[in-house]
């Protein structure tokens, strides 16, 4: 017992020796390539044996053809363990640029394609990691191309209506200047009427600016739908009855909800407001609330004939206003963009489907705890 002791105890030190010098030159080469490494790691795992075996050899005294025989066979594993990790290493150092190149591709604007042929687990799960990142990178890349579009279209279109209010504002100024309007009351009043338009297209732009900041701050209270819609239906009867279009509050549940009444009366007034100037007279609006699960469904349908199924998917997109069927006489296609940001800013979602003879646009908002 007491010699396997001692046999075990002068192969430890002898292996430790070399184990020691091992990682001292892994330090030293840490910055070298992956085949350097694992070389290192098979002369290391060798040495450590012969320098078990040659302690244990002194200390049993053999005879030196014995410890011939014992340094060639260590010796001749050194050799296989060598080979052995420089094609391992090749190999890894390989497939690590192959990995390198695809992933510079997508890094390039491309698409991120595995490269063909056998891996190991962690490459292969490196591959699969690297294609859902190219996924989502390029699915940054349209949403950031539809933003841009986006925005060149709003400022193509804001331009355009702010030319369009200020080039009548100074010419009835001008008139009224020189004395040659006929009827100075009525061009106060048009000039007034502008104005209000111009203040609304420019809340509309803050307010959008402020949603697309993440700087929306709400204060949300606890108060039912009934209340909600009864309010927004109030205030939108002048403007329908301008326009000869009947509301109807259809089925209105009176759902708790904890929102922010400010800017849900904005949701639905800009609903309200969508829906009567798209609706032609004698035609009607209707208002209805629901709860859904756990959620409360608000809906306001209209009478507009419909919108085109190729366009449903933009019609929440900043200054879109459609076909010529569908363009506001006033506004710049900034109402349901600001509905979508208010709406998920409470944990909602903003939708709208063709129905018979016009359109529905949902809002789903949780329902008070």
């Amino acid at each position: 017992m007491r010699d396997a002791l001692l046999i075990a105890l002068f192969a430890f030190l002898g292996a430790t020796a070399a184990g020691v010098l091992g990682a001292g030159v892994l330090l030293l080469i840490r910055r070298w390539s992956l085949t350097a490494h694992l070389a290192v790691v098979a002369a290391v795992a060798v040495a450590a044996m012969l320098a078990g075996t040659l302690a244990v050899a002194r200390a049993m005294f053999l005879s030196a053809h014995d410890l011939s025989v014992v340094t060639t066979v260590v010796a001749m594993a050194a050799v296989v363990s060598l080979v052995t990790a420089l094609l391992l290493g090749r190999w890894v150092v390989a497939r690590s640029h192959e990995l390198t190149l695809a992933a510079r591709s997508f890094g390039d604007g491309g698409d991120f394609a595995a490269p063909d042929g056998p891996a190991a687990a962690e490459f292969a799960a490196l591959s699969r990691e690297l294609q859902a990142t190219s996924v989502r990178l390029a699915e940054s890349r349209d949403r950031e191309r539809a933003l841009e579009t986006s925005r060149r279209e709003l400022v193509a279109w804001i331009s355009h209506d702010l030319r369009t209010p200020l080039a009548g504002l100074r010419a009835m100024a001008e008139a009224l200047e020189d004395g040659v309007a006929a009827d100075p009351d009525r061009y106060l009043r048009q000039i007034r009427t502008e104005v209000e338009r111009l203040n609304e297209m420019v809340g509309d732009l803050f307010e959008l600016s402020r949603i697309h900041a993440g700087a929306l701050s709400l204060s949300p209270a606890r108060m039912s739908v009934y209340d909600l819609v009864g309010d927004a239906l109030a205030g939108a009867d002048p403007l329908a009855r301008e326009h000869g279009v009947r509301l109807v509050g259809d089925g209105v549940e009176p759902v708790p909800v904890e929102v922010d009444g400010r800017e849900m009366s904005r949701v639905l007034g800009n609903l309200l407001v969508n829906a009567i100037r798209r609706t032609p007279a004698d035609g009607t609006v209707a208002v209805s609330a629901r709860r859904a699960g756990e959620g409360v469904v608000l809906s306001v349908t209209d009478g507009c004939g419909g919108i085109p199924e190729e366009d449903l998917h933009r019609v929440f997109d900043t200054g879109w206003r459609g076909t010529h069927a569908r363009t506001p006489p006033a506004g710049a296609g900034l109402g349901l963009a600001i509905v979508r940001g208010i709406v998920e800013a409470h944990r909602g979602r903003a939708t709208v489907r063709n129905v018979s003879g016009g359109c529905r646009f949902e809002v789903t908002l949780p329902v008070a705890g």
